[in-house]
């Protein structure tokens, strides 16, 4: 089994960047495709991003495309999800998901049926 663990989350002030983490116990992120959704209050679980395990593939959300990246460091078991100019409509938990399947596919990787483990989410709160 694979226990997921998001942390960076906090409240920031429109405008400004955020560091968002994904780590693992049980087993290691390195071979596995990871997403990250956010669900924000009254709304339904939205993916933003996906990197692929062996080619490093990315996707992004048409949302927030030129303002967030995603990225891993398979040396020390870690994907991010860097956040610039935050937006408060961005306001919402954020969560890092694993997909046994290596791979992000471009018709599915915002699916959160996709994805075989998940973590408790992180808050992100956009406000002055």
């Amino acid at each position: 089994q694979m226990q997921i663990v998001e942390s960076g989350g906090g409240l920031v002030q429109p405008g400004g960047s955020l560091r968002l983490s994904c780590a693992a116990s049980g087993r290691i992120l390195d071979y596995y495709a990871i997403g990250w959704f956010r669900q924000a209050p009254g709304k339904e679980r939205e993916g933003v991003s996906c990197i692929s395990s062996a080619n490093d593939d990315t996707y992004y959300a048409d949302s927030v495309k030129g303002r967030f990246t995603i990225s891993r460091n398979d040396g020390k078991h870690m994907v991010y999800l860097d956040i610039k100019n935050l937006k408060p409509e961005d306001t919402a938990v954020y969560y890092c998901a694993a997909d046994e399947d290596a791979y992000c596919e471009k018709n599915n990787y915002y699916r959160w049926d996709e994805y075989d483990y998940w973590g408790q989410g992180t808050q992100v709160m956009v406000s002055s």
